[in-house]
């Protein structure tokens, strides 16, 4: 017996969720939160949740926000990449501190530096990205849903069975 996919059984909720992103990213826009550094945090959740249904969509999705592949495929190694700058770092370390909530909270110390590069207004939508693309992380994994296989350039060659 297949899984429940919780976002077609219940799809109030889920239409919920893409409601609560829409305002985060009309929040984002208004901060002056670019589409791409979204991307990167919703990427860089994906990674650290292992959920491949958002880690596919959210490839495309960072293409289509003026992400390069080079920049996509070195966010694990973003400490130690000069591909990332000032703001990036303090983006992706609080969606990583939302993610690794167990023993890694964000200390004073190192909060204090990421609000050396981010205004009070993109430290609470990076904030409510990295919530929200955890929660539809946990969706897709608990769902099993099925990622297709993709060609060079992002058609789908072959659905995987769920």
């Amino acid at each position: 017996m297949g899984r429940v996919w919780i976002d077609k059984q219940t799809p109030e909720v889920f239409r919920a969720m893409t409601d609560v992103v829409a305002v985060v990213r009309e929040r984002a826009a208004a901060a002056g939160v670019d589409r791409d550094l979204l991307e990167l945090v919703n990427l860089r959740v994906s990674q650290i949740n292992g959920c491949e249904t958002c880690l596919d969509t959210h490839w495309r999705s960072g293409l289509a926000a003026g992400l390069t592949p080079q920049r996509m495929a070195l966010l694990p190694a973003w400490r130690d990449s000069a591909l990332y700058d000032g703001r990036e770092r303090a983006a992706l370390g609080l969606a990583e501190a939302v993610t690794r909530t167990a023993g890694t909270h964000l200390d004073d110390d190192a909060y204090a530096a990421v609000r050396g590069d981010l205004t009070d207004d993109e430290v609470s939508v990076l904030v409510w990205a990295a919530i929200t693309i955890n929660a539809f992380n946990r969706v897709s994994i608990l769902s099993a849903h099925p990622v297709p296989e993709r060609d060079a350039d992002g058609r789908v060659v072959r659905r995987r069975a769920s």
